[in-house]
């Protein structure tokens, strides 16, 4: 396995979710295409699907139990840098606390939610600590479901420079914006802004 498959494998397996290109290179300054691609779906490790201009990956069942034999191999001779040294010490130490705590790798590697929803946002902002209509985030991470992003919007709610607020002017709110709000307090909130990203 070279060691761009690795990381495409590990980064899959860590954000528990379809990453497009983009996704991956944003989350770990990687892409997979080319042969590297064709390699790991003709493995069965990674399903990718052209959706509109982009490819979306997945990490199959197969490839997460190959990631999870990983963890429990040694060090190749060849692992090149320092980090991948360092990697694979990290991955037997994940490996030792899986063995004695009876977890699985899934128990371990969930979708960071919130994580997604502060990069969307950033996106629509470029940056900027602009309002955003919950409905549009929503509306940009159809692959998280509602409970889910509810909850991290929860979550986000407590961070400092956070700010999840209603709506002043009711009669601007469409059905996706009421389908969309998240109740906090008793009271519907329709607008994310955020000072920091953090």
């Amino acid at each position: 396995m070279s060691p761009r498959e690795l990381a495409v494998l590990l980064t899959l397996l860590a954000e528990a979710r379809e990453l497009t290109n983009a996704d991956l290179l944003a989350v770990a300054g990687v892409t997979l295409d080319g042969t590297p691609r064709r390699r790991l779906n003709e493995l069965g490790l990674v399903d990718s699907e052209k959706v509109g201009r982009a490819l979306v990956h997945e990490l199959t069942e197969k490839g997460a139990q190959w990631c999870a034999a990983e963890l429990a191999r040694p060090r190749p001779d060849k692992a090149g840098s320092h980090y991948a040294g360092a990697l694979y010490a990290v991955l037997a130490g994940l490996h030792r606390h899986l063995e004695t705590s009876g977890q699985l790798l899934t128990d371990v590697f969930v979708p960071d939610v919130a994580g997604q929803i502060l990069r969307k946002y950033t996106e629509i902002t470029k940056g900027k600590p602009d309002q955003v209509r919950l409905a549009e985030l929503r509306n940009r991470l159809p692959h998280i479901p509602p409970a889910d992003f509810s909850d991290a919007m929860a979550r986000l709610a407590d961070r400092d420079g956070v700010h999840v607020r209603a709506e002043a002017d009711r009669k601007t709110l469409t059905e996706d914006d009421h389908a969309s709000a998240i109740v906090l307090g008793g009271t519907p909130r329709h607008l994310l802004t955020v000072e920091a990203v953090r």
